[in-house]
């Protein structure tokens, strides 16, 4: 019996809580199925405007908060713990819908639930609109002057932003086979307060692994 149990709740036929922990789309841990744990069916998704402040203020201290706060809020809401996968995919769906961001010294994203309280999020700042400029040679000036049949996609990218693209390079460059793709990368580095020379040593560093030609150089 408990291993058809096991099985239901890990491929999303059920979901079964207790007194102190939720699980489903999981393994359940040994000594968890017992008299005071419950079977119910898989919970509904949570819409990602949900965890917002106007809708969820009891997560927010002003416009922050964590993924912790906002699994606890919800749950809270809802009249029993929610599994963390349902928790995620809220926030999930809230970062790539541009409704929420990590701040600066926020811990990874996605990340499991012993972690969630490291993952510091906020409401999103203004950002200007127009693209980083670049130097005259790199800018793209559609007209007379550009090569016939070229088109290129250019925009300031979060470090989320980098990451949803590394996702969908491969199909990006599966649907450009024989369409001559090219990828150029622009880093900048640097605010009201110049980087020490120990970090941009150390960022350097990392950069040449990916390619030595990437390295950050006075502009």
């Amino acid at each position: 019996m408990d291993v058809a149990i096991q099985a239901a709740v890990k491929e999303k036929k059920l979901w079964l809580t207790s007194e102190t922990a939720s699980f489903f789309a999981e393994d359940i841990p040994a000594g968890v199925l017992s008299d005071n744990a419950y079977l119910q069916a898989p919970p509904q998704q949570v819409p990602v405007k949900d965890i917002l402040p106007e809708n969820l203020p009891e997560a927010w201290s002003g416009e922050t908060t964590t993924a912790l706060e906002i699994s606890h809020a919800l749950s809270t809401k809802t009249g029993k713990m929610l599994p963390w996968i349902t928790v995620r995919e809220a926030n999930d769906g809230a970062f790539r819908s541009r409704l929420i961001e990590r701040t600066d010294d926020s811990g990874g994203w996605p990340c499991g639930y012993e972690n969630a309280r490291f993952v510091k999020i906020c409401l999103p700042k203004e950002k200007p609109q127009s693209p980083v400029s670049s130097p005259p040679s790199e800018q793209y000036t559609p007209g007379p002057s550009s090569k016939p049949g070229l088109l290129v996609a250019q925009a300031p990218l979060r470090v989320d932003e980098v990451q949803d693209l590394a996702d969908q390079i491969s199909e990006i460059a599966k649907a450009a086979i024989g369409l001559g793709l090219k990828l150029s990368v622009r880093i900048e580095l640097g605010s009201t307060t110049p980087p020490s020379e120990e970090a941009v040593a150390k960022i350097n560093q990392l950069l040449q692994e990916v390619s030595e030609q990437l390295q950050l150089r006075p502009w």
